[in-house]
């Protein structure tokens, strides 16, 4: 059992004690981070005269090589060693001999693991923040495509006033944009270097944590030792801002799932994103929508198991924190595989638009239209909406749109109809004439199209 503390202890640690408090088996995704650490860690040293020049470049040298195994499959990080930073420091040490022995100097494994999981966290927040960016890409290039591709909207799942395409899409790139936002918001406010807090209470070696912190791509070295070490905040802000992000993929999968159904057939998902039945030679299944709405609960779950781990610790550094790598390592996996695969899916999925506008015409969405219309006529609206709802009473009973009724028909019900009728509530109509900023109305979605095209260009970077 390869340790890095032992000097204090006379008897060896039990076989299931070292077992249950070792972190090998998950925290060795970490080599990278725990390698740059340390080498940006020796060149400070070695900068501030703590160590020599010679042991830095010994120790550089034995860092680059163990990189290099790691990455060639010439050694594997097993369960021998007790965390990455004791495989990295042991394997250095065989290298290089006692230099090797120099690297911990001024550091403390609960700064370095701090270090390493805010490198790990900075990256993914990026990678998925590039996911995102991509996905709201492809959303736009859906809504400049179907700016006049009519379809009902809904509220409760009824069929509501009719919208178009683009316009329901639209409301997506709403919610991405925001987790586009939240994720920049949260790498600005995690980006600070915790390395140098030491243990708890920093360290009396002359570090300089301002140059260790430019080296690393950080703003700025942490301004509290104590909360360095402590401080999960970070991760419980990316767990939180991945769950939105799946809640928001969740929801349109369910649409898509309906969408995809026999009853609506809006949409047909692209058989590369689709699976068969076993037994049933006709299913096409959208399983990939489903497995993404599924595994919305396992990114909420890793979100709860900090939140919770973390609710009762007292300050500074606990065992307990090392309950945060496994539950955010597969949340992040868990939402960019989702992200990555619902791209896909949305980007080939082909739009039924003839079916769309006939089931917008069909659901009486222009009744408020109808009521409007009347309003125009002098009725007072309350009196209209009245009037309007037994219109669609008088439908139902024989089985018809408003569109289709006859001008006797709609004058049995209120003589304030007349001819103009019909072409105020045609479904072009009912759209093109809402036009404040936000609705569907072909300029308001032009101007939307345009302000979002604006916030894209702005917001593009080169990891996209």
């Amino acid at each position: 059992m390869a340790q890095l503390w032992g000097g204090r202890f006379t008897k060896e640690t039990d076989k299931l004690v070292y077992a249950f408090n070792a972190s090998i088996l998950f925290d060795r995704k970490l080599y990278r981070q725990d390698i740059r650490g340390s080498k940006v860690h020796a060149d400070m040293l070695s900068k501030q005269g703590i160590i020599t020049e010679e042991d830095n470049a010994l120790i550089q040298k034995g860092l680059d090589s163990i990189l290099a195994d790691i990455e060639n499959g010439n050694i594997s990080i097993t369960e021998e060693y007790e965390d990455i930073h004791s495989f990295v420091e042991a394997n250095l040490i065989k290298r290089i001999g006692d230099a090797g022995k120099k690297l911990h100097t001024g550091r403390s494994r609960n700064d370095q693991v701090a270090l390493d999981m805010r490198m790990y966290a900075r990256e993914e927040v990026a990678e998925t923040r590039a996911q995102v960016y991509k996905l709201l890409e492809t959303l736009m290039a859906i809504m400049e495509k179907n700016i006049d591709t009519y379809m009902p909207g809904f509220t409760h799942l009824q069929k509501a006033q009719p919208v178009t395409l683009a316009h329901h899409v639209g409301a997506y790139f709403e919610m991405f944009k925001r987790d586009l936002l939240r994720l920049d918001d949260i790498y600005d406010r995690m980006n600070y270097c915790p390395l140098g807090a030491g243990a708890l209470a920093g360290t009396t070696y002359p570090l300089d944590r301002e140059y260790t912190a430019k080296e690393l791509g950080f703003f700025g070295p942490t301004l509290n030792s104590m909360d360095s070490v402590s401080d999960r905040d970070y991760l419980i802000e990316f767990l939180s801002a991945a769950s939105i992000i799946m809640m928001h993929l969740s929801r349109f999968c369910e649409e898509m799932i309906i969408w995809n159904s026999n009853e609506y057939r809006y949409i047909e998902i692209d058989d590369a994103y689709s699976t068969g039945s076993s037994i049933m030679p006709q299913k096409k299944n959208p399983d990939i929508a489903e497995l993404i709405r599924g595994k919305t609960g396992r990114v909420y779950g890793a979100l709860t198991s900090l939140l919770t781990t973390m609710k009762g610790i007292p300050l500074a550094y606990d065992k307990d924190m090392q309950e945060d790598k496994e539950p955010v390592f597969d949340a992040v996996d868990t939402v960019k595989g989702c992200l990555s695969l619902f791209n896909g899916m949305i980007s080939t999925v082909k739009f039924n638009r003839e079916i769309m506008a006939i089931s917008a015409m069909n659901g009486f969405t222009n009744a408020t239209d109808a009521a409007d219309y009347l309003v125009l006529k002098g009725v007072p609206f309350r009196d209209a909406h009245g009037i309007t709802g037994k219109l669609v009473l008088y439908c139902i009973d024989k089985d018809k749109s408003i569109d289709e009724l006859s001008l006797d028909e709609l004058r049995s019900i209120c003589p304030e109809f007349d001819e103009d009728i019909y072409d105020c509530i045609s479904l072009k109509t009912c759209v093109e004439k809402r036009i404040t900023q936000g609705a569907p109305g072909r300029d308001a979605m032009n101007n939307t199209i345009r302000i979002n095209k604006e916030f894209l260009s702005k917001n593009r970077k080169d990891n996209v």
